[in-house]
């Protein structure tokens, strides 16, 4: 029965550190390294570069200190754990990360459909773009993805504060979240399955379908200019946002709409890993390697630094 043998969980074994602890350790610091350069260097262009202080960039700054929570959410507590006998986490300290992180989930979401909405207005209504895009507007769109992540993330943290654990609590994974919380309970976890799908539809999908939607209006709109190179140009502005918005929904699609079956132990942590951890890292990336504003805004930083008594 369900409620057999249910004790009062104050810590959480993590079993996702079973193998390569040494290696784990290296490879998850060498990546939360890369996040918290390439993101702290997009905010630093987008902060220093006037011709950077744009909505585009401002949402980008945005996306960027989400990747930074993103992985400061997870990444140290890994590091922690892998030098540690016995992989463990607080029943407090599982709550508190699952919250900020499906916080960062639902809020990240929602931001990359405001970029996309913000190249539709751009490419498509330029002419009301400023207004449509005014800084008030940007603020107040961008209050609004941190605020939805947060209500989104405080239905589940709550639905799962009330799950009963029985004897020893053993996570398969290497940091807390919903689908693995839900798979070591042995209360009812109905609750929790209904709102991980309701989320998967308005904190997931809705956005994702306004991001198709927007970047279908592009294309129709880019195919009607008379001259190839303003499409291309057009297109080359959506192209970094695009692959990001990718590589994103993806991987959140795999990490919390999993198969009947499931995936086994190694792949769950994979996938997570994919999600929570790398893409975070791969965001400025994609964005300083597909943006030539980004690239000539740090091209002009670089020069700066490297000549500091050139203009004397």
């Amino acid at each position: 029965m369900a409620g057999e043998n249910q004790t009062d969980v104050t810590e959480f074994i993590l079993l996702g550190f079973s193998h390569g602890r040494p290696f784990l350790f290296v490879l998850f610091l060498a990546i939360y390294l890369a996040t918290l350069l390439g993101n702290s260097a997009i905010l630093a262009l987008v902060s220093l570069d006037p011709h950077l202080h744009s909505p585009m960039y401002f949402l980008l700054s945005h996306l960027s200190c989400l990747d930074i929570c993103y992985s400061s959410v997870t990444v140290p507590k890994i590091l922690a754990n892998t030098l540690r006998p016995q992989a463990t986490i607080s029943r407090h300290g599982c709550l508190a990360q699952t919250f900020f992180l499906m916080a960062c989930a639902g809020a990240e979401c929602a931001l990359l459909a405001t970029m996309a909405y913000d190249r539709y207005a751009a490419i498509c209504q330029p002419l009301h773009y400023t207004r449509t895009m005014s800084r008030g507007v940007c603020a107040v769109a961008a209050a609004g993805c941190w605020l939805w992540g947060l209500l989104d993330s405080a239905v589940h943290t709550v639905l799962a504060s009330r799950l009963s654990f029985c004897g020893a609590a053993r996570l398969q994974h290497i940091f807390c979240d919903v689908p693995p919380l839900l798979r070591a309970a042995c209360s009812d976890t109905r609750p929790s399955e209904v709102a991980l799908r309701a989320a998967s539809v308005f904190v997931g999908l809705g956005p994702f379908l306004l991001v198709v939607t927007s970047y279908l209006r592009i294309l129709a709109t880019v195919l009607k200019m008379p001259v190839a190179g303003s499409w291309q140009k057009a297109l080359s502005t959506c192209s970094a946002h695009l692959l990001v918005v990718t590589v994103y929904f993806v991987t959140a699609n795999l990490n919390y709409t999993r198969p009947s079956s499931g995936y086994s132990p190694a792949a769950d942590t994979l996938v997570s890993a994919l999600y929570c951890i790398v893409t975070p890292m791969l965001n400025p990336l994609i964005y300083s390697l597909r943006n030539q504003e980004v690239r000539g805004a740090l091209r002009k930083v670089l020069r700066g630094w490297s000549f500091p008594g050139s203009s004397a």
